[in-house]
């Protein structure tokens, strides 16, 4: 392909992804074999080119005059981003082959007028509520929030299931295969992968072993926090795809009843062959919209873990589409459901047991007042302080000193600038006794 035609190419990916839900990776690779006469260095170029263009978005639409379809938005990144001159773009849009049909006499006064002076949330390339929300929660410092949470591409993380193997084998294992590996600096069970070139985890014979999981450290760290231990009863109530249950039942080793369960079946489904592949158990519960078919638990979960159904803010690194598919209608309705949600959680709960409240999202809204209303609602559920969870055997030294100073009491935030995880807020309880 020419550098013309993958740019039409790179356009038109960016309105399949503008017209549905679906995330930018799933609709690249459908493109791709859509077009199989697209080679790999192709492929990668014009994701490349996607992301791009996704991470910056707020301010291409605003050089292009709030146009936001992929070809203004293709514009106005080559001219702002890549820095090419009038007469460069241009050359690429002459009309010819698959390229790009030539610049209308208004696209090609939007670039040569330049940026003048961008608005806040423009420069920050996010939604201006959401930087509304940032400049409440962090202060002086939300502008570092923002770029961090948006501009880098996210490194791949990866948890080792410390029953059938040791970090030390598996980084060996790793190395060999042609990776750059790291340790996690919070989670003791942790290594990381650079995400460029993108490695394929999934293929490697540790993973398929049971080895090792894709798990973003983060992640990792509310599992670890949760202190679920070995013998005890634990309820992973809004389960998912399960990433959070295997954690769960790594702490656990291996020891003690852990349930999943979730409102969609596919979703518990698709949990069973990651359990078996790590080697470990979790009876997998249908649950109704109000909570019910775990009925038999009731007063008996030492522990309850509520991954609350949420906008996914904190992991934008990683989706920038998803961004500025989000709006301020949609994140009332998650505030809510997360209310009633942690409402319903409490049955399970035994006198003295714990309910931890989590999100993987940077919202206040969705972060602190859902945590308010829970304690409002409920006074028998006292908060307890972070700095007592910090003494699982999964934290690193590191981790119980840089956690305690980000805890707010009972409540921590973990965010890509200030912990270089995904965006996480955790809340801890204890029922009174």
């Amino acid at each position: 392909m020419t550098p013309a035609a993958r740019l039409a190419a790179a356009a038109s990916v960016l309105d399949s992804i503008a017209q549905g839900n679906q995330p930018a990776e799933t609709v690249l690779k459908a493109w791709g074999t859509a077009n199989r006469y697209a080679g790999s260095k192709d492929r990668r170029a014009i994701a490349d080119h996607v992301y791009k263009v996704l991470r910056a978005r707020g301010r291409l639409s605003w050089i292009m005059g709030g146009r936001e379809d992929g070809r203004a938005l293709v514009i106005g990144s080559l001219h702002a981003i890549d820095g090419l001159s009038v007469e460069e773009i241009e050359a690429l849009h002459s009309g010819d082959g698959y390229g790009p049909r030539p610049l209308s006499k208004q696209e090609r006064s939007r670039i040569t007028a330049g940026q003048g002076e961008l608005p806040g949330w423009v420069a920050a390339g996010l939604p201006e509520f959401v930087v509304e929300d940032f400049k409440a929660t962090f202060g002086e410092r939300w502008a570092e929030e923002a770029h961090a949470l948006m501009a880098p591409r996210a490194p791949i993380d990866l948890r080792v299931n410390d029953a059938v193997a040791t970090v030390d084998a598996v980084e060996v294992e790793l190395r060999d295969a042609g990776l750059s590996v790291a340790r996690t600096p919070w989670s003791a069970l942790g290594l990381r992968v650079p995400s460029e070139p993108p490695p394929n985890i999934q293929a490697l014979d540790g993973f398929k072993a049971g080895k090792f999981e894709i798990q973003d450290e983060g992640s990792q760290v509310v599992c670890w926090l949760a202190g679920a231990q070995p013998g005890a009863t634990v309820v992973d109530y809004c389960a998912g795809g399960g990433g959070k249950t295997l954690g769960l039942a790594q702490a656990m080793g291996g020891q003690g009843k852990l349930i999943a369960s979730d409102v969609v079946n596919k979703r518990l489904e698709n949990i069973r062959p990651r359990l078996q592949r790590a080697g470990v158990e979790a009876e997998l519960v249908l649950i109704g919209q109000n909570g019910g078919g775990l009925e038999t638990v009731n007063g008996q979960a030492d522990l309850v873990f509520v991954d609350a159904p949420c906008s996914g803010s904190g992991t934008w690194r990683r989706r920038p589409e998803d961004a500025w598919r989000l709006t301020t209608e949609e994140v009332e309705k998650l505030h809510a459901l997360q209310v009633r949600i942690l409402s319903q959680a409490t049955k399970l709960v035994k006198p003295g047991g714990r309910l931890v409240y989590v999100t993987c999202s940077m919202l206040a809204r969705e972060n602190e007042a859902s945590a308010d209303a829970f304690e409002a609602a409920t006074p028998d559920f006292r908060p307890v302080p972070v700095a007592d969870m910090l003494s699982a055997p999964q934290l690193t030294e590191a981790a119980r000193a840089r956690f305690a100073e980000l805890a707010s009491g009972a409540r921590l935030r973990l965010s890509p600038a200030s912990a270089d995880t995904d965006g996480f807020f955790a809340a801890v309880y204890q029922r009174a006794a």
